[in-house]
């Protein structure tokens, strides 16, 4: 692998990148092949750029963008140029006439390099980075304000040469993990469970309730039996702990800022890191 440093092309909230010192530390030794049913951003991916990977995600538009910088990095860069330099004085307007053509793709399912420009861009001026969609599936998040250049080339041709070495993947996390096998490493870092267990309703919109929390709790036993080793990621919550608590797993809780939340105050909190192995 090229020596350079590679990043996330969007934010992604939930991104693991301030965590990122507390997972390579207790990453395994050794493994084979490399497995990330929920890549989102890709934070971890980038940083350990392992060789003979496996990245998915449920978000078919997040994972067209990965396909088309992997495959058509120039003609990306050359929409996402041109998506930038028409930005107007008026930024707002222009932002929400582009959110409205990207919801338009996503209906018709138009998984193409423009829906990859359009996926960047707006990730790089709503607000927070947040990807939100209201009940029929449309993004919704507003406008930040920023009129930055949306990427860095260079950096998005590193990416390209990188993903060429990974399989790519847009459907369920078991799905993800069929060929996982001894001796591989599956990093789930899956979609938080709420803090507040009453919150559930908000999170069946992206499909992932408590139900898909105790599948996941399935899944983690099954990787573990096939000698898998797992590593997962969420917040420190009464559920996670119930799920995964009695089984002797290695549980370790840390601290980490929220990034994404409007309430300063309640932008520390504690996540845990769990491990089937030492």
């Amino acid at each position: 692998m090229s020596n350079s440093n590679i990043s996330p092309f969007v934010k992604w909230a939930g991104g693991k990148r301030q965590l990122l010192p507390q997972i390579k530390a207790r990453m395994p030794k050794e493994y084979n092949n490399y497995y990330e049913p929920f890549v989102g951003g890709g934070a971890v991916l980038f940083e350990l750029r392992p060789e003979n990977a496996l990245i998915n995600d449920i978000n078919k538009a997040l994972m067209n963008t990965y396909r088309q910088i992997c495959s058509n990095p120039e003609a990306f860069l050359k929409e996402i140029s041109r998506l930038d330099s028409q930005m107007s004085e008026d930024g707002k307007t222009y932002y929400y006439s582009k959110r409205e053509h990207f919801n338009d793709k996503l209906m018709k399912a138009e998984y193409d390099i423009e829906l990859a420009a359009l996926f960047v861009f707006i990730n790089k001026h709503c607000f927070n980075g947040l990807y939100r969609v209201n009940v029929k599936g449309l993004f919704n998040v507003p406008y930040n304000n920023s009129r930055s250049s949306s990427v860095d080339d260079n950096m998005i041709m590193e990416i390209s040469k990188y993903l060429k070495t990974v399989k790519i993947a847009d459907g369920d996390f078991e799905t993800a993990c069929l060929d996982a096998a001894k001796g591989d490493f599956v990093f789930l870092d899956s979609p938080y469970a709420p803090l507040n267990p009453t919150s559930f309703e908000s999170y069946t919109k992206e499909g992932f309730d408590i139900e898909s929390h105790r599948r996941l709790a399935g899944l983690y036993d099954e990787l573990t039996s096939r000698g898998c080793y797992c590593m997962l990621t969420n917040h420190n919550t009464e559920l996670i702990n119930e799920l995964y608590g009695s089984k002797g797993y290695q549980i370790d809780v840390v601290s980490v800022k929220r990034l994404i939340n409007s309430d300063a105050s309640n932008r520390v909190g504690e996540e845990v890191i769990i491990r089937n192995y030492e």
